[in-house]
């Protein structure tokens, strides 16, 4: 069932076209339908219904003329009532999908009516009204007006199946043209659809019933808006045995098991090459459990015992990181039907062990099947379905009383898992197109929000490539080059639109070997020119989420060291990034433009800059804004009042700017940082007049700071 935040692109839905007796809604009776399937962006031609029906009445001669469809030819065919079922089988909950389907709708719910069958209103897209919101100044929206357009072949024009065809593979080609507009989701589009209200005037003059209407609230999505909140706001690392357990490959299966009864342990890990146990690799490493032991026991009986585990281990194994969320752990131990993870480091390491009795006291609902989902799709489409959970997600962690700053600190995992998958698909194209694997190995990074795990839904791109070894404009730079632009393309396809800045692994200045980006945080640093340092700042919020990890770790933390006590640069930045809009005016009003404030332009923007060029500043290594602040404090820096205030402001923001993010999304309205004051109870606005008055005086603050 697709909900409001469901892509276009990953939608199940049908097209539905249907002959009939006549132009008249009000007297038309059905001669032939067709369903055609679209599942999750391509049309499933195969699986088309197509049948013709009996109206119990003539066919004017001039409906003839247009559809080919005589008395003769229904001599066989069954009544309306009789086909009905079979075709509201077919379309189940999918959405509808049809061109100027409110004559079909309003055809259908008339036949229902006679046959005495319930009528059940599916929601629905038009083409018609889709064609004009892409492109209003096209000189007309006929399908075969739109067919030309979108280079679509027209096959079996003014029959129910040809129709419902050529108008599937219509919507299909429209899906890029609504992207470029900012049309991404159903809600989007059926809120774009509404605005055409002289169209829509016109069709219900005529008898036809509306297409677009929206549902309150799908079913689907009232059943998340209680879940529980545990696995998303706790880590691995809090739930995982640690230390390890390790042995190796030659120890018997004998030996192992003793050691598991005594230290009341349900797994070993085995390591499988010269590494010492304690810094093992996941991709160097075995596991062993109770149950390989039993399943060895029982196929091999008492010989087995005398085996080294290496016969009996599982390989390779599988793992978490240690700084993932519980529900990812849940979601992949149900995928893989497994009860063993191990647990690693940002470099691979194996750092402890989860098991299926960590998480007993763990209940979660099918919404943690997110992360999975993610990871496991192996397209566009089903990626975008994936990601279109999100939302209902953020919805009920609310509601579960899950404060804000923690929902974005999940969007912010998934925003990485879904990079990473991305870049997992633009691998394969690039095989597919003859390129080959990756030259050298790499690391693809998320930068900004997403990096340090505050990312809201009104989010773009911003990512970095960091590659072993290559020149720029190399043989290596021209590879990951092409690769990064798959990603990007991907991404965007998806939900998350290019960065309107550049900041994308796709060009030059984002994407470079380790050597290189060294050179250029370095040239970075000797710049005097704040001009010269746009979104540079960003850099230093960079999180690896797919490749060689601790390649890019390892980078960041060395761009940390190189920028420890250089003010000037940590000045630049500050600069660079320009000052906060005042959120108050000079009586202490909140500032409003059409009844919104911008909550990151007026405040949010510069407590995150204020805390990471203190943390250049000071080599406070953390990525998140509070950890930062914190680790600031820690150092005796700055009075604790301002700091607090600062945090503070930062969760009332968040609080405020999700809440209306999730209301504008339900609506079709496109997520952004600006919220609806009037709509704010009367604690919410006192909170956001004290968040607005913490951040006034960021520039002093900065200043003093900064040289202390």
């Amino acid at each position: 069932m697709s909900s409001n935040t469901t892509p276009l692109i990953g939608l199940d839905a049908v097209v539905i076209d249907t002959e009939t007796t006549g132009l008249d809604a009000a007297k038309a009776r059905i001669v032939e339908i067709a369903v055609v399937p679209i599942t999750a962006g391509q049309v499933d031609g195969g699986a088309a219904l197509r049948a013709l029906v009996r109206p119990d009445e003539p066919i004017p001669e001039a409906a003839t003329r247009v559809h080919g469809i005589d008395e003769a030819a229904l001599a066989e065919a069954r009544s309306f009532a009789e086909i009905w079922p079979s075709c509201a089988a077919a379309i189940g909950d999918r959405i509808v999908i049809g061109h100027t389907l409110g004559f079909d709708l309003a055809v259908l719910k008339r036949e229902c009516e006679r046959a005495g069958i319930a009528w059940k209103r599916p929601r629905a897209l038009d083409t018609r009204l889709l064609a004009e919101v892409a492109r209003p100044d096209l000189a007309g929206y006929s399908l075969d007006q739109l067919a030309a357009w979108l280079g679509v072949t027209m096959n079996g024009r003014h029959s129910a199946l040809g129709d419902a065809t050529i108008t599937a593979h219509v919507f299909v080609a429209l899906l890029p043209e609504l992207r470029r507009g900012g049309i991404r989701t159903l809600a989007e589009a059926q809120q774009a659809s509404r605005g055409l209200t002289d169209v829509l005037e016109d069709q219900h003059r005529a008898g036809w019933l509306e297409p677009v209407e929206t549902p309150s609230r799908r079913d689907a999505e009232r059943s998340l808006a209680r879940i529980d909140s545990y696995p998303y706001r706790h880590r691995v690392s809090g739930v995982m045995s640690a230390p390890p357990r390790f042995v190796s490959a030659d120890v018997t299966v004998a030996d192992a098991l003793a050691i598991m009864a005594r230290e009341r342990i349900s797994s070993l890990f085995v390591t499988t090459s010269s590494s010492p146990g304690g810094s093992a690799r996941a991709q160097d490493t075995g596991i062993i459990t109770e149950r390989d032991v039993l399943r060895a026991l029982s196929e091999r009986g008492s010989t087995a015992l005398a085996a080294p585990v290496a016969q009996v281990m599982s390989r390779p194994l599988t793992s978490v990181p240690a700084d993932a969320f519980v529900y990812r752990a849940i979601g992949r131990m149900s995928r893989l039907k497994i009860r063993h993870l191990g647990v690693v480091d940002e470099d691979g390491r194996v750092v402890g062990a989860l098991s299926a009795r960590d998480l007993l006291r763990l209940r979660a609902e099918e919404a943690v099947s997110l992360g999975d989902e993610i990871d496991m799709a192996e397209h566009a489409p089903d990626l975008a379905r994936a990601w279109a959970k999100l939302p209902l997600v953020a919805r009920g962690l609310l509601a579960e009383g899950v404060h804000a700053l923690d929902v974005a600190a999940v969007i912010s995992r998934e925003l990485g898992a879904l990079t990473r998958q991305a870049a997992i698909i633009a691998e394969q194209r690039m095989k597919s197109q003859g390129r080959g694997a990756a030259p050298c190995p790499y690391a693809f990074t998320v930068l900004g929000s997403a990096g340090r795990g505050e990312s809201l839904l009104a989010l773009d791109q911003d990512n970095a490539l960091v590659f072993a070894e290559g020149e720029p404009d190399g043989n290596a730079d021209r590879w990951f080059a092409a690769f990064a632009i798959h990603v990007a393309d991907i991404l965007h396809e998806v939900g998350v639109p290019y960065c309107r800045g550049g900041v994308m692994a796709k060009n030059p200045q984002w994407r470079g070997s380790a050597a290189t980006w060294r050179e250029r945080v370095a040239d970075w640093i000797r710049r005097s020119n704040p001009g010269d340092l746009m979104s540079v700042d960003i850099f230093f919020d960079l999180r690896a989420v797919h490749g060689d990890l601790g390649l890019a770790t390892a980078l960041w933390r060395e761009s940390f060291a190189l920028a420890h006590g250089e003010v000037g640069f940590a000045k630049l930045l500050a600069e660079a990034a320009g000052k906060t809009e005042p959120g108050l005016n000079l009586f202490g009003r909140i500032r409003t433009q059409g009844g919104r404030i911008d909550l990151k332009k007026a405040g949010l923007f510069g407590i995150v800059t204020l805390a990471r060029v203190l943390a250049i500043r000071h080599h406070v290594v953390e990525r998140a804004t509070p950890a930062r602040l914190a680790g600031v404090r820690a150092l005796g820096i700055g009075a604790d009042r301002d700091l607090d205030a600062l945090v503070e402001a930062q969760r009332t923001f968040f609080d405020l700017i999700l809440d209306q993010q999730l209301e504008d999304v339900e609506h079709g309205l496109p997520a952004t940082n600006a919220i609806v004051v009037k709509r704010l109870a009367r604690r919410d606005r006192d909170r956001l007049r004290a968040g607005l008055e913490a951040v006034q005086h960021l520039d002093e603050l900065a200043r003093d700071l900064l040289f202390q």
